[in-house]
């Protein structure tokens, strides 16, 4: 089968100069051959070998495919297997798996080039926790069947409560008795134990069963029962219990530290009791949960029938416990005290005795200082049912008749909103006292007594008469200023017309009229009214031009500080006028002289406007109630059926450019997290509703992204909603292949990606059924001879598509004697049809008869007849 075609040459062959031989091969069968050339070259043999292979293809695929682990979240993992022909032939393969968890194999079969590598696409929905170990069989061509595993592992994505301290899980924490206004904190961690990242948020469950809102657990069933009428039941519960970060991200296996605040808060009461009975005990229910993932269902109230239903709802409860008691303390001899009336420098002292009535808990205390009074110790610490004397002393620095209020902080510690990590010491409740006190004025006596001749330093005109007591006053000699036009006692009549403003001397004030005085002022005795001599000594006295030197000074530093206020006065005007010369306040300052207009309630619009700004209590927890409550007044809004695909209006692309955080996207319910169709027909088109409730009171744009081929005829993709609307997106599931389906899609709100959603069908193939297989016919009574026999069969379409039949009469060369009305028709989705069968009796005809019933693309299904004939002899 090979042959040489060569010129060997006859003469030696020069050097650089070659020699050319064709092998050619034809082979003759399915065999490779081998064989060899002989070459001489001068003395040497050179063998050559020759080779005939015939073309073939070499298949080699991966042996295993492996998914690792998979949270189990309805998402669709994918992996690729390749299959590389290394022949130089194409090549043929075929998969075939028959395995427990579903596999969508694409493509199943196909053909490889040679020289190339095939790529299989295997894709496993995460849906159902558990282990996969399955085998997928491959056949190759010139290679046979292949085996390939395919492994991998679903986990649930778990979250964990973990103590600081311990590292162990925790279930619940106490906080224990605290006083109404004060505060404590916990610390925990919270752990991703799963192999991705989580968003998580935490929610409240202020209606959970088991939980106590202010009841006092130490009473009876009937104390309590009569306690539960006097609470009031709108509290809200995130002013109690607060949680920072209530919200944020979890990488895999990462733990974050999260700091829980419990402050108790006296419910108000619908009518007095006693405050020793106040005694409130609260157990609440904290809940981590994954974004958008919730343990509840999303009612359809258009159906009245259940929208969602969370099967994998990843969270993790913690109970929080802790009770809430008010400060009792008694005074004695009481809250009104009493003190003994006291002279203007004396001081009075009450004893008062303070008992912390509280068997939990200690009292720190603090006096505020308060005029006329003071208490020793002003602070202090009482321990648990015990009490302390205090000494208040009424000391009044004026005359007078006082009743005032002695405030006593009591002092614990508080949180601050804006740092919880740090608890302060600050007042949290006020005790007051009555303190009552008279100061009276002391009488002081005057008598005169007769001046034995010594003239005191001190004295009046004759000098005759001196006050006692006189050691008290001051020991500067007083000065009488009198407007000398006021007072016409003993004016001399020369003096009676002086106009000038002069000064009135007492005649006791010859000692202050010694001392230098102003130039320019004059004095006049009370009585005459005679100017009066100052002496000015001429060595201590400012001369007439050393007196306009000090002018001059001082009119130089008023006009140095009159000119530095200027400057910063216009500082401060260029200061205003930049800070308000904008387009808002148009150079004016707000309420600089303006008046407010008068409002009445007719300028109000009918409809109050959406807000558009986002709440941004970043430390309020979301509670389960709150969540209920704006999901009942979004589905009260109505829904809406058609939305616009894209934002168009401003307001539209402005909150769609928003970036939610983990708490807003919680309050938009999306679901049901699986759609499952049931049994559904091939060629058949069905419907679900994916439902959308947005609770936020801005729009968001939601964005379904569908790469399944089954679910290509779901529209819209797209939807802008409104604030607090519910609205739906249809999805269409179309198949054409027979078996179970399982696949999912994924969703984005304003462009973040938030989850997906899981799809499952069951593919029946077109199928109609028959009342009965086998059909007896019997002759009506009172008929004729000769009469035909009747009867009917149905055939029903348990399906969810029309399907079309065609009666056949299994005869074989003979013609039937039965017949069926209709032979050919449809029978509509989930219904049926009646069929007559009629036997035509005579002379030695067939008694019994077959009919085929060919549903159109599916089953085949045979009908035997028999006609019961009775001879009556």
């Amino acid at each position: 089968q090979f042959k040489l075609i060569v010129e060997n040459p006859e003469k030696p062959i020069a050097s650089g100069l070659q020699v050319k031989a064709v092998v050619e091969y034809t082979p003759k069968c399915a065999e490779d051959l081998q064989d060899k050339l002989t070459l001489l070259v001068d003395d040497d043999i050179v063998h050559i070998p020759v080779l005939g292979l015939l073309p073939y293809c070499d298949l080699e695929i991966e042996s295993e495919v492996n998914f690792g682990e998979m949270i189990a979240n309805n998402k669709l993992v994918s992996k690729e297997i390749r299959i590389s022909n290394r022949g130089t032939i194409s090549g043929v393969f075929r998969v075939s798996y028959d395995g427990v968890v579903l596999l969508n194999i694409k493509p199943a079969r196909g053909v490889v080039k040679p020289k190339s590598v095939r790529k299989i696409k295997v894709d496993i929905c995460a849906d159902v926790p558990g282990v996969i170990k399955e085998v997928m069989k491959v056949e190759l061509e010139s290679r046979g069947c292949t085996e390939v595993w395919i492994k991998g592992v679903v986990v649930e994505q778990v979250l964990k409560v973990l103590g600081v301290n311990c590292g162990k899980v925790l279930k619940s924490i106490n906080f224990g008795p605290l006083y109404f206004g004060t505060s404590k904190t916990e610390q925990i961690h919270l752990y991703n134990e799963s192999p991705e990242h989580m968003d998580w948020v935490a929610v409240l469950e202020d209606n959970a069963i088991g939980g106590e809102m202010g009841t006092d657990l130490q009473q009876s069933t009937d104390a309590v029962l009569r306690d539960l009428s006097l609470k009031t039941k709108d509290v809200d519960v995130s002013t109690l219990i607060l949680c920072v970060p209530n919200q944020g991200t979890l990488q895999p296996y990462e733990k974050s530290l999260i700091t829980l605040c419990f402050s108790p808060q006296k419910f108000e009461r619908e009518f007095e009791v006693n405050d020793t009975s106040l005694v409130q005990d609260y157990v609440l229910f904290l809940r981590f949960e994954t974004v958008g993932k919730r343990g509840g269902c999303v009612q359809n109230l258009s159906s009245g029938t259940t929208a969602a239903t969370g099967s994998h709802s990843r969270h993790v409860d913690l109970a929080l416990m802790g009770s809430g008691f008010p400060v009792i303390l008694t005074f004695k001899p009481g809250t009104v005290i009493n003190f003994e009336d006291c002279y203007l420098g004396e001081q009075t002292q009450a004893v008062c005795t303070m008992k912390n009535e509280s068997e939990f808990l200690p009292v720190t205390f603090r006096f505020r200082k308060t005029a006329h009074f003071s208490v020793s110790p002003a602070r202090g610490k009482l321990k648990k049912n015990s009490e302390k004397e205090v000494m208040i002393s009424f000391s009044p620095h004026q005359i007078g008749t006082f009743e005032m209020k002695q405030i006593i902080d009591i002092i614990g510690t508080g949180v601050d909103k804006n740092n919880v990590d740090v608890l302060k010491t600050k007042p949290f409740h006020q005790i007051y006292l009555t303190l009552l006190g008279v100061c009276k004025s002391k009488r002081t006596s005057v008598v005169f007594a007769v001046n034995p001749g010594l003239t005191p330093l001190i004295s009046n005109e004759t000098g005759q008469f001196v006050v006692r007591g006189t050691g008290q006053l001051s020991d500067t000699a007083p000065v009488a200023i009198l407007k000398s036009t006021q007072t016409q006692i003993h004016t001399h009549r020369k003096n009676r017309n002086c106009e000038d403003d002069a000064l009135i001397a007492f005649p006791n004030d010859r000692a202050a009229s010694l001392r230098p005085s102003e130039w320019n002022k004059k004095y006049r005795t009370i009585f005459t009214k005679t100017e009066r001599y100052n002496y000015v000594d001429p060595e201590f006295a400012y001369t007439d031009s050393e007196r306009l030197f000090r002018e001059e000074n001082k009119k130089h530093y008023i006009r140095f500080i009159s000119w530095i206020r200027q400057r910063r006065l216009e500082k401060e005007a260029a200061r205003q006028f930049y800070l308000y010369n904008n387009t808002v306040s148009i150079g004016i300052k707000p309420a600089g002289g303006l008046k407010s207009p008068n409002i009445s309630v007719a300028d109000f619009p009918m409809e109050k406007p959406q807000s558009k700004v986002l709440p941004s209590d970043d430390n309020c927890v979301l509670t389960s109630r709150k969540l209920a409550a704006i999901v009942s007044k979004s589905t009260n809004e109505g829904v809406w059926s058609w939305l616009s695909p894209m934002p168009t209006s401003a307001q539209e692309k402005e909150d769609c450019n928003l970036t939610l955080t983990h708490k807003q996207l919680h309050q938009v319910f999306i679901g049901p997290s699986t759609i499952d169709f049931g049994d559904v027909c091939v060629y058949s088109t069905t419907t679900k509703e994916l439902h959308i409730i947005n609770n936020l009171s801005v729009h968001i744009w939601i964005q379904v992204e569908i790469e399944a081929a089954e679910l290509q005829e779901t529209s819209p993709l797209s939807q802008v909603v409104p604030p607090l609307t519910k609205t739906h997106i249809p999805v269409v599931f179309e198949t054409t292949n027979i078996g179970m389906y399982k696949s999912s899609f994924g969703y984005k709100i304003n462009n973040q990606p938030v989850g997906h959603v899981l799809v499952v069908a069951h593919a029946m193939p077109i199928e109609l059924q028959l009342s009965r297989r086998e059909l007896i016919l019997h002759p009506v009574p009172g008929c004729l001879a000769g009469t035909e026999f009747r009867r009917t069969v149905r055939v029903c379409n348990p399906r969810n598509h029309p399907a079309g039949f065609t009666w056949r009469p299994v005869t074989g060369d003979k013609k039937s004697v039965f017949s069926i009305k209709p032979t050919r028709g449809f029978v509509e989705a989930y219904s049926d049809v009646e069929c007559e069968v009629v036997w035509h009796p005579g002379f030695n005809t067939p008694e019994t008869g077959q009919f085929m019933l060919c549903v159109r693309k599916g089953n085949t299904i045979n009908l035997k007849c028999t006609a019961k004939v009775t001879i009556h002899v």
